[in-house]
Protein backbone atom coordinates (compact mmCIF):
# COMPACT_ATOMS: atom_id res chain seq x y z
CA UNK A 1 0.00 0.00 0.00
CA UNK A 2 1.79 3.44 -1.21
CA UNK A 3 1.55 6.42 1.35
CA UNK A 4 1.68 9.94 0.49
CA UNK A 5 5.28 9.63 1.74
CA UNK A 6 6.03 7.40 -1.75
CA UNK A 7 5.27 10.32 -3.48
CA UNK A 8 8.86 11.97 -2.59
CA UNK A 9 12.50 11.65 -2.73
CA UNK A 10 13.75 8.88 -0.52
CA UNK A 11 16.28 11.63 1.20
CA UNK A 12 13.29 14.15 2.13
CA UNK A 13 11.70 11.02 3.66
CA UNK A 14 14.70 10.37 5.59
CA UNK A 15 15.38 13.86 6.21
CA UNK A 16 11.63 14.61 7.76
CA UNK A 17 11.78 11.39 9.70
CA UNK A 18 15.05 12.61 11.30
CA UNK A 19 13.44 16.19 11.94
CA UNK A 20 10.46 14.96 13.26
CA UNK A 21 12.40 12.51 15.78
CA UNK A 22 14.52 16.12 16.81
CA UNK A 23 11.13 18.08 16.97
CA UNK A 24 10.79 17.12 20.92
CA UNK A 25 12.79 18.88 23.68
CA UNK A 26 13.12 15.62 25.58
CA UNK A 27 14.55 14.13 23.10
CA UNK A 28 17.02 17.03 21.83
CA UNK A 29 17.51 16.98 26.07
CA UNK A 30 18.21 13.11 25.95
CA UNK A 31 20.58 13.75 22.82
CA UNK A 32 22.75 15.54 24.73
CA UNK A 33 22.91 13.52 27.55
CA UNK A 34 24.23 10.74 25.75
CA UNK A 35 26.60 13.26 23.98
CA UNK A 36 27.59 14.58 27.23
CA UNK A 37 28.46 10.58 28.55
CA UNK A 38 30.06 9.66 25.42
CA UNK A 39 27.10 6.48 26.12
CA UNK A 40 25.11 5.84 28.77
CA UNK A 41 22.23 3.11 30.32
CA UNK A 42 18.99 4.24 29.87
CA UNK A 43 18.84 4.32 34.03
CA UNK A 44 21.27 7.09 33.91
CA UNK A 45 19.30 8.97 31.13
CA UNK A 46 16.21 8.73 33.39
CA UNK A 47 18.29 10.63 36.57
CA UNK A 48 18.52 13.74 33.92
CA UNK A 49 15.63 14.17 31.93
CA UNK A 50 12.60 15.35 33.98
CA UNK A 51 10.14 12.50 32.74
CA UNK A 52 9.47 8.97 33.62
CA UNK A 53 11.40 5.68 33.05
CA UNK A 54 8.49 4.82 30.27
CA UNK A 55 8.63 8.00 28.52
CA UNK A 56 12.60 8.25 28.01
CA UNK A 57 12.26 5.06 26.59
CA UNK A 58 9.53 5.88 24.24
CA UNK A 59 11.26 9.01 22.96
CA UNK A 60 14.71 6.11 22.94
CA UNK A 61 12.49 4.38 20.39
CA UNK A 62 11.62 7.52 18.13
CA UNK A 63 15.47 8.84 18.15
CA UNK A 64 16.64 4.65 17.15
CA UNK A 65 14.14 4.55 14.37
CA UNK A 66 15.16 7.66 13.29
CA UNK A 67 19.11 6.48 13.13
CA UNK A 68 20.32 9.32 15.51
CA UNK A 69 21.31 6.28 18.20
CA UNK A 70 22.52 2.72 18.69
CA UNK A 71 21.54 0.70 21.74
CA UNK A 72 23.23 -2.82 22.77
CA UNK A 73 21.93 -4.93 25.07
CA UNK A 74 23.98 -5.69 28.26
CA UNK A 75 21.72 -8.21 30.48
CA UNK A 76 18.88 -6.09 31.94
CA UNK A 77 20.01 -2.92 30.35
CA UNK A 78 20.56 -0.84 27.38
CA UNK A 79 23.28 0.90 26.32
CA UNK A 80 23.07 3.73 24.02
CA UNK A 81 25.22 6.38 22.24
CA UNK A 82 25.00 8.56 19.37
CA UNK A 83 25.54 7.33 15.87
CA UNK A 84 28.15 9.72 14.64
CA UNK A 85 28.06 8.66 10.68
CA UNK A 86 24.66 9.33 11.31
CA UNK A 87 24.66 12.53 12.76
CA UNK A 88 26.73 13.99 9.82
CA UNK A 89 24.60 12.74 7.24
CA UNK A 90 21.92 14.56 8.97
CA UNK A 91 24.04 17.65 8.98
CA UNK A 92 24.84 17.20 5.66
CA UNK A 93 21.24 17.08 4.49
CA UNK A 94 20.33 19.64 6.28
CA UNK A 95 23.10 22.16 5.19
CA UNK A 96 22.11 20.74 1.77
CA UNK A 97 18.24 21.53 1.92
CA UNK A 98 18.97 24.77 3.71
CA UNK A 99 21.53 25.47 1.40
CA UNK A 100 19.66 25.74 -1.83
CA UNK A 101 16.99 27.52 0.15
CA UNK A 102 19.64 29.57 0.42
CA UNK A 103 20.87 30.39 -2.72
CA UNK A 104 17.17 30.20 -4.79
CA UNK A 105 15.70 32.70 -2.39
CA UNK A 106 18.50 34.83 -3.17
CA UNK A 107 17.32 35.35 -6.33
CA UNK A 108 13.92 36.44 -5.36
CA UNK A 109 12.15 39.14 -3.62
CA UNK A 110 8.96 39.43 -2.08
Amino acid sequence: MRTKADHFATDLNELATQAKALSHPARLQILQVIAQKESCICGEIVDDVPLAQSTVSQHLKVLKKAGLIQGTIDGPSVCYCLDPAALQLLRERFDGFLGDMIDESAATTC
